[in-house]
């Protein structure tokens, strides 16, 4: 029923890629003039206690390639984000806008080359350092300097597995222990699955573990891509983009730290039309919602899988941040920064 639901919801919002411009009144009542996109579809009311009812979807910035793995930085109150395709990192901060942070992000090869070279997922370790999944050098690295003075120098933390290199590692998330998970996916390689350098013959979900081993948790997914824990970490979730297979994947994680009994925590393969999007990034808060990218948007979930609506943003929609309070919602949507703020 959901499935036939969201076809008729995506068919609608079509035409609601083009901004808008509306007049926003601030607390001290002078009108600002911002500009929103796209709809928030309430498909359930519990989603008024996640997203309240005058909510919008904000512009932040525009006229990126391809926008990806935004992370809000708490210590200096701003957010970064990845723009793949020319292998850059950019950093936005509300009442200073758009800077460059990182040029080369990916890729740090002497040839030059096209497709997908620059950082993907962004996150940060215990210690605070950025962590990026680095496409074009296939590998999970370190940035080598502080986060106030960014430079373009990594320190690899895992570029392979039983010998053969990394697709382009696309996604991480760290668990509490400080073990690193991740996926795998073929689109950093310039010819994908078809790629002559492509040395795995699948696409993993990997574990790094404390004492340095890599452990593939699975290679059954034909494009893993989002990863995120529930809060309690007894559940991971996994995106799956791709179109013939538009799913998110839900395991659990047991004592040992692998996972077991995979299943298909929600289908949205039905949805998937017009080149506007496949499950992508996803984040968790701390009750359990899951924000989830895929077709026409941000789909948010409850833990049991229910689905509470649908931040419609018309665009293919790559990925999505929470501040620390949990009080806004950062996404990446294609050549698009947004916004939408929470309750």
């Amino acid at each position: 029923m959901w499935n036939k639901l969201l076809s008729i919801l995506f068919v609608a919002i079509v035409s609601c890629g083009e901004p808008k411009k509306e007049k926003k009144e601030s607390d001290q009542g002078s009108g600002i003039e911002i500009k929103t996109i796209g709809n928030i579809q309430r498909l359930d009311s519990r989603i008024d206690n996640i997203i309240s009812k005058d909510a919008q979807i904000e512009f932040l910035a525009e006229g990126f390639d391809w926008t990806e793995g935004p992370l809000w930085v708490e210590q200096g109150g701003y957010l970064l984000f990845s723009d793949i395709p020319p292998n850059r990192v950019y950093k936005w901060k509300e009442g200073e806008g758009i800077t460059l942070y990182l040029e080369p992000s990916g890729y740090t090869g002497d040839e030059p080359r096209g497709g997908e070279p620059g950082a993907n997922g962004l996150l940060l370790n215990s210690e605070g350092q950025l962590v990026l999944c680095h496409h074009g050098d296939r590998r999970l690295a370190i940035m080598d300097a502080p986060l106030e003075d960014p430079k373009s120098e990594f320190a690899t933390i895992v570029d392979s597995y039983q010998g053969m290199r990394f697709n382009s590692p696309n996604d991480a998330t760290f668990h509490s222990n400080g073990e690193l998970y991740f996926t795998d996916p073929p689109y950093g390689l310039l010819q994908r699955m078809e790629d002559p350098n492509k040395e795995i013959p699948f696409q993993g979900v990997y574990r790094l573990q404390k004492n340095g081993q890599v452990e593939l948790l699975t290679d059954e997914l034909s494009r893993p891509n989002g990863i995120a824990f529930a809060p309690d970490e007894k559940t991971l979730y996994v995106a799956n983009s791709d179109p013939n297979k538009a799913i998110w994947m839900a395991y659990d994680v047991i004592e040992d730290g692998s996972i077991s009994n995979g299943r298909v925590f929600f289908d949205a393969t039905d949805s998937v039309q017009d080149n506007k999007g496949l499950p992508d990034g996803l984040k968790v808060n701390s009750n359990g919602t899951i924000f989830a990218t895929g077709p026409g948007g941000v789909y948010i979930f409850t833990p049991e899988a229910k689905l509470l609506g649908l931040i419609e943003t018309g665009e293919a929609t790559s990925n999505c941040a929470l501040d620390a309070q949990q009080k806004t919602l950062y996404i990446t949507a294609d050549m698009y920064l947004l916004r939408v703020k929470l309750e």
